[in-house]
């Protein structure tokens, strides 16, 4: 595709694919420039909430997903100390809200792998593999962007250049958009195993495990096929070494510590992780707009920060079209009002809101916190109101109904 008229995307991941799909199906010419030679299948998020389903099933991908990963309609809340179940909510309860009244379990990569299979399929999208964004100049007309492949350096003109690069973006950077925000002072542990909690602890595909000392997410993804596989995050001390938080022994211990069992786990997987709380100052530049990680990162409790990163990519596709075929520029400002406000309105505050509350030491503070859960859910309006808001249809919806000042 050698037409300058047109959108480039850096980063080929689910919400750059996502983007350009989008685009493309609407009359825009678009170019995924992607730095890894194929998509990255490590295991990341893979919750997908009603929220962005709807967004994909505009796409028509929603089926898809939906048949690659496990639905859940439940999630639970638990207290790790005593055993206690506190609180289960039911996506049933928002059934006359959406035609999706359930969360997908997909991994990200299986996300991505479905949208590119039809991104292909596209005239007016092409996507680069071993193109890595090295450095671009935005002008008034245009962005030239120069891109290092196996050949060497390569150079690219369009419209408007779209960082959908992680959060390490180099589009980011190269804009000079500060990232606000801060890092957690714990790392976080990945640790994945085929033990089946649902059967044998009788835990939903998404529990959530307040503890003073250690919580817990525990959630199943579909993995390969049954019996699929369970991943659990836990908290961990910043002072002790990778090595050691990642040693035979220590994962062990911590799986027996928090779920005691005969015998080992058997472990598929295990990460650590830094874990980011942080806001672009800004999501448009000129003819520069950043979406996704590139954008907002935050702590995975909760599930929302591809969730997220899905939605400004829908946002955002649109309203590039909506400039592509005559409307003013200034367009774009919305994006940024709007999926910039739900980032810090909601999405942060709300990330950070439940890391608080499983967290939480101080004995009042636990009571209240857990009594507030077994209420809303003994309440069918309040814990409807809630799965309005954890679905994450409640914000977009107010977010969408934002204009421009």
């Amino acid at each position: 595709m050698s037409d300058k008229n047109r959108v480039i995307i850096s980063g080929g991941g689910p919400v750059g694919l996502i983007c350009a799909l989008s685009l493309a199906r609407q009359g825009v010419p678009v170019t995924v420039l992607e730095r890894f030679s194929r998509l990255q299948d490590d295991p990341r998020a893979a919750t997908t909430h009603p929220a962005t389903l709807e967004l994909l099933g505009a796409l028509g991908l929603e089926p898809e997903l939906r048949a690659a990963g496990l639905v859940a309609p439940i999630f639970q809340f638990w207290d790790r100390p005593s055993g206690e179940l506190v609180a289960e909510f039911d996506h049933a309860l928002i059934a006359d809200e959406t035609a999706y009244p359930y969360v997908v379990q997909c991994e990200q990569f299986k996300t991505a792998q479905i949208v590119l299979r039809h991104l292909q399929a596209e005239p007016l999208a092409e996507v680069l593999f071993d193109h890595d964004v090295l450095s671009f100049v935005a002008h008034d007309d245009r962005v030239e962007v120069t891109a290092g492949t196996p050949d060497g350096e390569r150079r690219f003109e369009g419209r408007y250049l779209v960082g959908a690069d992680g959060g390490r973006s180099t589009v980011r950077k190269g804009a000079n958009i500060e990232f606000e925000g801060f890092t957690w002072a714990e790392q976080f542990l990945v640790l994945t195993t085929p033990f089946d909690f649902e059967a044998n602890r009788g835990y939903s595909y998404r529990s959530y495990f307040a503890d003073p000392d250690e919580w817990c997410n525990c959630f199943k993804v579909a993995a390969d096929g049954p019996p699929g596989l369970w991943r659990t995050v836990f908290p961990t001390s910043s002072e002790q070494s990778e090595a050691d938080l990642l040693s035979d022994e220590a994962v062990h211990a911590r799986l027996q510590r928090f779920f005691p069992k005969d015998g080992d786990y058997e472990i598929a997987h295990r990460n650590l992780y830094r874990v980011h709380q942080r806001v672009a100052k800004t999501f448009r530049q000129g003819r520069v707009l950043l979406a996704g990680d590139a954008s907002h990162v935050n702590n995975p409790i909760g599930g929302m920060g591809l969730n997220g990163g899905i939605q400004d990519a829908v946002n955002l596709s649109e309203k590039l079209t909506r400039v592509w075929h005559g409307a003013p520029d200034s367009l774009l400002d919305l994006y940024d009002l709007q999926r910039r406000g739900l980032t810090i309105d909601f999405v942060q505050a709300q990330t950070i809101q439940n890391k608080k509350r499983l967290e939480a030491r101080d004995p009042a503070t636990r009571k209240a916190n857990l009594d507030e859960l077994r209420r809303i859910a003994a309440d069918p309006v309040s814990a409807k109101a809630y799965l309005m808001r954890a679905s994450m249809l409640e914000a977009n919806r107010k977010v969408n109904d934002l204009e421009a000042a």
